[in-house]
C-alpha cells in the first residue's frame, strides 16, 4: 500500500503525463493539502514551529492587543475568528487574556486539516469550525487573526523568457520527482509595468487565493465591523523573485521533492493585503516588523513578570523573547499587518 505522500507523488505523476504541465499553483495546492492533512507538522518533533509555540508571550500579545480594540469599542457581541489556527496555542493564550479584561467571545477556527481539529479541540473544546469563510457568522463584528497563515496558500510564478513573460509550470523530473520550467501560457498582462522589462529568468509571483481570502474578509469587516490581524514573513513592496521554499524536519528542503511530505510557503504579499483592504473601505495599519510590534505591545515587560515568577526558566524565556523580538531572528523577517472598519479606533503597536 502506498503511503499518503506516495500516494500524492503518484497522483501528479498521473495527472502531469495525462493533461500535461501543472501551474506551480496547482502543484502547491495539491501537496500541501496532502501534507496538513496527514497529520500534526509542527512543534520540535515535526517540521517547523511557529511563533506561539516558541512562548506564551506572543499569544498574550496578541490577546492585549485585541483586548484594547474591544476596550475602546466595546460592541455588544463579537466573535474570535482564526485563520489556520496550528494547534490552537495562540488562541489558548489570547482568550486566557482576554478573559482577564472581563470577555469572552464565541469562538471560530477556520480549519480543514481533521489532524489539526483534533489538537486544536483539546485546547480551546469551545471552537466551532468552518471549512471555508462563507459560514463565518454574519451578525457581529470579528475579530480575525491569521498567523502563519497565508504563506502556505498556493502562488502562480511568472518567468520571463526571451518570449516574454510566460505561467511558470511543474513537470516531470523522472523519477527523482518533479521540477519547475517556464510553460506556454502567457502572462503579461499580469506583470506590473516596473517589472515588464525585467531580466530573462526573473520570476514574479501572485497569490490569487490570499486576495480573494482579504477581499471576502475585507467585505464583511466593512459591514459587520472588526478587525483583521495579520502576522506572517513576505514582503511590503511589489518585488520580484522566487520565494517558494520548502522546509521538512527544520531544514530547508528541495519543494519539488516528496510531495505532500514537505512544507511548502510562500513570501506573503503584504502591499496586495494592504490595497485589497483599502480597496473595499478599510483602515490600514502597518505593515510593521514584528519586533517592533511586540516591543510597542509590553512584550519585555511580560518577559520580565515571567522570569521572576520562573527563576529556573528565566534562561528560557529570554531566549524565547529574543527568537521573537531580535533583527537577526523573526523580528525583522515577519510583519504585521491590521486592517478594520472605519468608525473603529486606531490599534496600538503602529506607532500611530
Amino acid at each position: 500500500m502506498l503511503s499518503d505522500s506516495e500516494d500524492v507523488s503518484v497522483r501528479l505523476r498521473q495527472q502531469i503525463e495525462a493533461s500535461g504541465p501543472i501551474s506551480v499553483a496547482e502543484y502547491m495546492r495539491v501537496a500541501n493539502t496532502a501534507y496538513y492533512g496527514r497529520a500534526d507538522p509542527l512543534g520540535a518533533e515535526g517540521d517547523f514551529i511557529t511563533a506561539p509555540e516558541i512562548s506564551q508571550m506572543f499569544g498574550e500579545m496578541v490577546g492585549i492587543w485585541l483586548s484594547d480594540l474591544w476596550l475602546r469599542q466595546r460592541p455588544a457581541r463579537c466573535h474570535y475568528v482564526e485563520l489556520g489556527p496550528g494547534r490552537g496555542t495562540l488562541a489558548a493564550d489570547a482568550l486566557r487574556t482576554m478573559r482577564r479584561f472581563g470577555w469572552t467571545p464565541s469562538v471560530h477556527f477556520v480549519e480543514n486539516s481533521p489532524a489539526l481539529r483534533a489538537k486544536q479541540l483539546q485546547v480551546v473544546p469551545s471552537a466551532v469550525f468552518h471549512d471555508t469563510l462563507e459560514s463565518l457568522p454574519t451578525d457581529t463584528p470579528l475579530f480575525v487573526v491569521a498567523n502563519e497563515f497565508f504563506d502556505a496558500l498556493p502562488v502562480r510564478q511568472m518567468v520571463s523568457t526571451q518570449g516574454g513573460w510566460r505561467e511558470r509550470v511543474v513537470v516531470r523530473n523522472n523519477e527523482a520527482g518533479f521540477a519547475a520550467m517556464s510553460g506556454a501560457t502567457a502572462t503579461d498582462d499580469l506583470i506590473p509595468e516596473q517589472f515588464r522589462s525585467a531580466a530573462i529568468g526573473s520570476i514574479y509571483e501572485v497569490c490569487p487565493d490570499a486576495s480573494s481570502i482579504m477581499q471576502q474578509l475585507s467585505v464583511r469587516l466593512a459591514k459587520q465591523g472588526g478587525v483583521m490581524l495579520v502576522i506572517d514573513y513576505g514582503y511590503t513592496q511589489a518585488a520580484l523573485g522566487d520565494t517558494v521554499q520548502a522546509v521538512q524536519s527544520h531544514q530547508y528542503a528541495d519543494p519539488f521533492t516528496h510531495s505532500g511530505q514537505v512544507d511548502l510557503t510562500a513570501h506573503v504579499d503584504f502591499f496586495e493585503l494592504s490595497n485589497c483592504a483599502k480597496k473595499y473601505g478599510l483602515l490600514v495599519a502597518g505593515p510593521n516588523d514584528q519586533g517592533a510590534w511586540l516591543s510597542g505591545l509590553g512584550i519585555d515587560q511580560r518577559a520580565q513578570i515571567l522570569a521572576a515568577s520562573n527563576p529556573s526558566r528565566a534562561a528560557d524565556i529570554s531566549a524565547a523573547r529574543n527568537r521573537l523580538v531580535a533583527p537577526d531572528a523573526m523580528g525583522a523577517l515577519f510583519k504585521v499587518l491590521a486592517v478594520y472598519a472605519q468608525d473603529w479606533p486606531q490599534p496600538q503597536g503602529f506607532g500611530l
